[in-house]
């Protein structure tokens, strides 16, 4: 039987009907608890931009959930933040009224030791101060929701392709930074709608396969029986596996990581080994992770009633 290390989801906003941007810390819980079920050893709740006031109260109950673990759960490993230091060319869904300046002074605000991950636009931080004060904070830097074109002060893009400034084969862009610069790692949504199926396939030929990261940027609607769900101030709703708001912007995914392993390995875009790695060993070399969780991924495809082979 195919066995391979726990999965890492290292951008999820919430899962089974649970949104981390309301939930208690009782139902981080037990989303900790249905993510072990799905194979995943350890995870970063991510915190959408929002008013201070929420993302500090998000923070707390995140480390709460973090500080009173029980052992059939995955673990908590800090918080993703992404946004509010985004550009506000680059929304997706996120609210523009809570837009941030990428000012020191406004991290400390919110500033906590759990986080570990900030997405933010590097273009806007015009002399690299802010950029700097993080990455002494040891915190892993990914432009996301940015139009940035220099990389090279950041270790990782945010969901590569999808908010942020596209290929153009005379212009300079964060796609073509994050493509071309083989140092850089690449977090990528694998459910063949927020990048199709060629474009992942050329995704993997072009960068290296141990600086891909698989994430899911899973939303309350994945693993829900909900048709819709509000987030981030406006109604997103499930059309057909697609989570889209009211204008068709694409929202995060309906899938888990474990979904997205399947995907690339039942069409054949990536081999088994490559897809797992690409969702376990990478992430936990990548955070310096201790993965001691193996998982039996057989089992856990006849637990979903997924097929590979």
């Amino acid at each position: 039987m195919r066995k391979t290390k726990g999965l890492i989801e290292q951008h999820i906003h919430g899962a089974f009907g649970y949104d981390f941007m309301t939930c208690k810390k009782d139902e981080i819980h037990k989303v900790a608890h249905l993510l072990l079920k799905n194979g995943v050893y350890a995870f970063f709740p991510t915190i959408m931009t929002a008013d201070f006031s929420v993302i500090k109260e998000r923070i707390s109950v995140i480390k709460n959930a973090m500080q009173s673990q029980q052992r059939e759960e995955a673990k908590i490993m800090g918080v993703h933040l992404e946004g509010p230091f985004i550009s506000p060319n680059k929304l997706g869904i996120h609210e523009l009224k809570y837009i941030q300046p990428l000012d020191i002074s406004l991290y400390k605000e919110i500033e906590d030791e759990v986080i570990k991950i900030v997405t933010l636009a590097p273009e806007l931080d015009i002399n690299g101060n802010f950029i700097n004060y993080l990455k002494n904070k040891k915190i892993k830097i990914s432009a996301g929701h940015c139009e940035a074109v220099d990389l090279s002060n950041v270790n990782q893009v945010t969901h590569l392709y999808n908010a942020m400034t596209s290929f153009h084969h005379r212009d300079g862009a964060t796609v073509v930074s994050a493509l071309s610069n083989d140092e850089i790692y690449a977090e990528i949504i694998a459910d063949s709608m927020h990048v199709s199926d060629d474009v992942l396939k050329i995704t993997f030929r072009q960068k290296p396969l141990d600086k891909i990261l698989l994430i899911s940027d899973a939303l309350p609607l994945a693993h829900s029986d909900k048709a819709e769900h509000i987030f981030a101030g406006q109604t997103i709703y499930n059309r057909n596996g697609k989570l889209l708001n009211e204008n068709n912007t694409f929202a995060g995914s309906s899938m888990l990581l474990c979904d997205m392993v399947k995907n690339l390995v039942s069409k054949n875009i990536l081999n088994f080994k490559e897809a797992t790695d690409s969702a376990s060993l990478n992430i936990s070399n990548y955070h310096n992770i201790e993965n001691n969780l193996s998982v039996y991924w057989d089992d856990l495809c006849n637990i979903t009633g997924v097929e590979l082979e």
